[in-house]
């Protein structure tokens, strides 16, 4: 590093010293103006004494215009005396000038590099982060050590009820490993409970019991479970779940959303960032992973080395509220009014999910919704519940988890 700076001031001093020698020389090299003047007035004397000589003019004539001749040369030879005399600068003047200009090269050049660059780092040319990359993707921590490191599982905010639901079941399904649809629901269940260690342990079983049939989306959900036992981490073992699923679906977008976090997590964000641009432009808003993305892909380009990127603007639908009309006419509510219209308008996108079901985005509303009216139990009632409905998407819980925690109802 001590090398680096050596090098960096000696060649902005031998630019500076470049910049002083022009400065210092100016412009004598070039003739001035009336050097050209006084060419031309020779030429036009010795022309003179060749007309006089053809006799095309008189030698009285010849004398009038040798002499105005003679004045003009004169008058021009004085001009480039004083040119030559006045044409350069101060050479202190000079010398002040190029010593700023040196100074502020070293200053700025440094004051550059510590904002961009990394000082004490040493060299690391692309193909050794590349070597550097694949042995830190090879040599991670294996499930079982990330989840050793993530927090214990413990039930909250569920009820007895069904708690002992999950406990029946569990039981039933220990007494028949074979029955793929009790561990379906099982892998549902303890991923609304937030086990999901419990979860991917179904899933497990669940590929097992369908083997060659197992589809991409059972594997992409065995993946996404392991992430999230292990607190967002994409272990190899989630990563062979993950090739398993893109090699029966490379469309496969929750595949493809975890393929590009485990590049992320890995010290490729260059790959990271083309995995998931190209799943963006292939996703509509309401997919589960389109926000997540969005929250992390500019950051990812930065550190892929992508300046030019520019986030793509949400083309969605707006979800359900009030019209312009419904706007005019609570500007004009009492306060118990407007409070009952937006109770009404809640408890309407309340009946529509619990009847058509929506999407992570719509439920994250009603609870942020339940959240600003103070009612907190209920909140957290929807919470769960979406919970339920969204089992096993990791990108769609995440959003909601992130809803339920602005509503203060987090688990």
């Amino acid at each position: 590093m001590t090398l680096f700076w050596i090098l960096t001031g000696a060649l902005t001093l031998a630019l500076g010293l470049l910049f002083t020698l022009a400065m210092l020389r100016g412009r004598t090299d070039a003739a001035p103006a009336e050097s050209f003047d006084l060419k031309v007035y020779r030429d036009q004397l010795a022309e003179v004494d060749r007309d006089v000589a053809r006799g095309v003019i008189s030698e009285g004539d010849a004398e009038r215009v040798r002499v105005e001749v003679s004045r003009r040369i004169l008058a021009a030879d004085a001009k480039a005396a004083q040119a030559a005399k006045g044409g350069s600068q101060p050479r202190r003047v000079t010398l002040a000038m190029a010593a700023i200009l040196t100074l502020a090269l070293l200053g700025g050049g440094a004051a550059l590099y510590w904002q961009l660059g990394a000082p004490g780092y040493g060299d690391l040319a692309l193909k050794d982060r590349i070597a550097m990359a694949k042995q830190a993707r090879d040599t991670r921590p294996s499930q079982a050590d990330a989840e050793a490191q993530t927090p214990a599982f413990t039930a909250t905010d569920v009820s007895p009820e069904y708690q002992q639901l999950v406990e029946r079941l569990r039981g039933a399904i220990k007494d028949r490993p074979e029955d793929l649809q009790g561990q379906q629901l099982l892998a549902r269940s303890e991923a609304a409970l937030g086990n999901y260690k419990a979860a991917y342990q179904a899933h497990q079983r669940i590929v097992a019991i369908k083997g060659d049939a197992a589809s991409a989306e059972d594997y992409a959900d065995l993946a996404g479970t392991m992430v999230l036992a292990a607190g967002g981490y994409v272990s190899p073992e989630a990563q062979v779940a993950l090739e398993a699923a893109l090699t029966r679906d490379r469309d496969n977008g929750a595949a493809r959303y975890y393929g590009g976090l485990m590049m992320a997590q890995t010290g490729r964000p260059d790959i990271a960032f083309r995995m998931w641009r190209e799943l963006l432009s292939d996703s509509t808003p309401d997919d589960p992973w389109t926000m997540p993305i969005r929250a992390q892909i500019e950051e990812l380009a930065f550190r892929a080395g992508v300046n030019n990127f520019t986030l793509p603007p949400l083309d969605t639908p707006a979800l359900p509220g009030p019209s312009q009309e419904d706007m005019a006419n609570a500007a004009e509510m009492s306060e118990g009014d407007r409070a009952s219209m937006i109770q009404g308008m809640v408890e309407r996108l309340s009946d529509r999910l619990a009847t058509e079901g929506g999407t992570p985005d719509e439920w994250a509303r009603l609870i942020n919704a339940l959240g600003v009216l103070g009612d907190a139990d209920r909140a957290r009632a929807i919470y769960l519940e979406s919970q339920t409905v969204f089992a096993g998407n990791a990108a769609a819980l995440a959003a909601l988890a992130a809803a339920a925690q602005n509503a203060g109802v987090a688990e």
